[in-house]
């Protein structure tokens, strides 16, 4: 069944999507707001922090910082039939864990290599998608519903009929801020990281940075290279401290320092935490998370974001039950790989095509809420719902027959977690992979097959103090230098 289906936003999980639909032989348009595919990836030095939004979280789509890097190896991060290999011409990043102006590169690789360009339709703002009456039995079957989607394209608004609507805007464009008392009236400057591009403006300064995830940590180090001084605010100073990689951050560098939550923004311009310590402090950055947010969505309240940033009720984080399968949500997990998108945007392609069907509405809704008890039952954090374990592999081998990674993948993004958790600065430069990925590695020809190596005659080989005192054999390996962690 061939079906008319707009998806909205050109970052990796729309593109993903858009490549599945067009094999399942489906009439795609992606409707992008910003000049160009990519998505997160495409970075804007852009941040609008003025008067009228002094917390700089409107305006700005992309949160990619000036020096980030990925935190994922690059053989395991890209789609599983076109690998992100490493930049051949100049001014790419061949290093395993490149710098984000790489991975956009790839992308637009990605939507060269597949045509995609033809159907992505650039600095086209969705400004509502709303249900439209069923489409008659014969055509598509009782309850299916069609979407009528209203968008701008400079000045000219249009609107079209689709039969499906796939929703893939990403996670990271409305930043998620605290409610800290004092935060209306403090003097000096406060942002998200959202906002954040490059540290030349914090010189000098005394910064707070709220929250302990991987921007807050990231960012702290960053700003502490220019800034006087750097507080990093924790929930749980007790769990920051029990990760190596925080002791070593803050028994490293003197001007960094650990701070418990804050209670208090003071109009004297200093910063109160929960122990009932103060700094006097410049500029206070949030690296406090996302919303989930899909403003131009009308689904009559059939699907929404409560204020623990669950959305629902979602079918395997994908369906809505009572709108299936015209309407699906593509990008919401989190701790999955870019297979697990990939293989979200297959399952909907051959679910739309007929190949694949849907549980009744009434079973999807009851495992969508079995899911959420499930969850609360095992005191997972309200915000961590849209988690998924083991990857999302049994996810996409049970939806669409998706293969699962091989061991030494998963043991490559296992190990270099556990490096990151070790290292947070270090862990991109000098991590270094087991046998069994080295292995994987040389197999599928990210590093080359070492020549055979014709083990040396023990004559001629000398080592100790030259009188034979110490002398041992040398083994052939010794001899091979390696080529990995670079």
């Amino acid at each position: 069944m061939k079906l008319k289906v707009c998806v909205v936003g050109a970052g990796l999980v729309g593109l993903a999507a858009a490549r599945e639909l067009q094999r399942e032989g489906h009439d795609v348009a992606v409707l992008e707001q910003r000049g160009g595919v990519g998505g997160q990836w495409l970075y804007d030095d852009y941040a609008a922090i003025d008067a009228a939004d002094p917390l700089g979280v409107a305006g700005v789509q992309s949160s990619v910082y000036a020096s980030l890097r990925l935190i994922t190896p690059r053989e395991v991060t890209g789609f599983s039939d076109f690998p992100f290999r490493p930049t051949t011409t100049g001014g790419g990043d061949a290093r395993r864990f490149p710098c984000h102006a790489e991975f956009l590169r790839y992308l637009r690789d990605f939507c060269d290599a597949f045509g995609l360009m033809d159907v992505v339709r650039l600095n086209t703002r969705v400004l509502r998608v709303a249900a439209v009456s069923p489409a008659p039995a014969r055509e598509r079957g009782g309850g299916w519903l069609r979407w009528t989607v209203r968008s701008r394209h400079g000045e000219v608004e249009t609107e079209e009929v689709f039969d499906a609507v796939v929703v893939a805007v990403g996670s990271y464009t409305q930043p998620r801020l605290p409610s800290i008392e004092g935060m209306g009236t403090w003097r000096g400057r406060q942002l998200h990281s959202h906002s954040y591009r490059v540290p030349d403006s914090f010189r000098g300064e005394v910064v707070v940075v709220v929250g302990c995830g991987f921007s807050g940590k990231d960012i702290a180090l960053e700003l502490r290279r220019v800034a006087r001084e750097v507080h990093l605010s924790a929930k749980s100073t007790e769990k920051a401290m029990a990760s190596p990689a925080m002791s070593k951050m803050f028994a490293r560098y003197g001007n960094l320092h650990l701070r418990p939550q804050i209670t208090r923004l003071c109009e004297d311009g200093t910063v109160a935490f929960a122990d009932g310590s103060r700094v006097v402090a410049d500029t206070v950055v949030y690296c406090t998370g996302y919303f989930y947010s899909y403003p131009f969505l009308d689904t009559g309240g059939k699907v929404t974001v409560d204020g623990d940033n669950r959305v629902g009720p979602l079918f395997e984080h994908v369906f809505p039950p009572d709108l299936a399968p015209s309407l699906s949500f593509l990008g919401i997990p989190n701790m999955v790989t870019t297979r697990f998108f990939e293989a979200q945007g297959r399952w909907v392609a051959q679910v739309l095509s007929g190949r694949r069907a849907l549980p009744p509405a009434g079973e999807m809704l009851r495992a969508a809420e079995e899911h959420v008890r499930a969850r609360d039952a095992a005191g997972v954090a309200r915000r961590r719902t849209h988690d998924v374990s083991d990857l999302g592999e049994e996810f996409c081998e049970r939806s669409c027959g998706f293969p699962r990674l091989e061991e030494w993948e998963k043991e490559l993004i296992w190990t270099s977690i556990a490096a990151m958790l070790d290292d947070l600065e270090s862990f991109r430069d000098d991590f270094r992979v087991t046998d069994l990925v080295a292995d994987g590695l040389r197999r599928h020809g990210w590093i080359p097959f070492a020549p055979p190596q014709e083990p040396p005659r023990q004559e001629d080989v000398v080592v100790g103090n030259g009188e034979g005192e110490g002398v041992q054999p040398v083994q052939a390996n010794q001899a091979v230098a390696s080529t990995l962690g670079a």
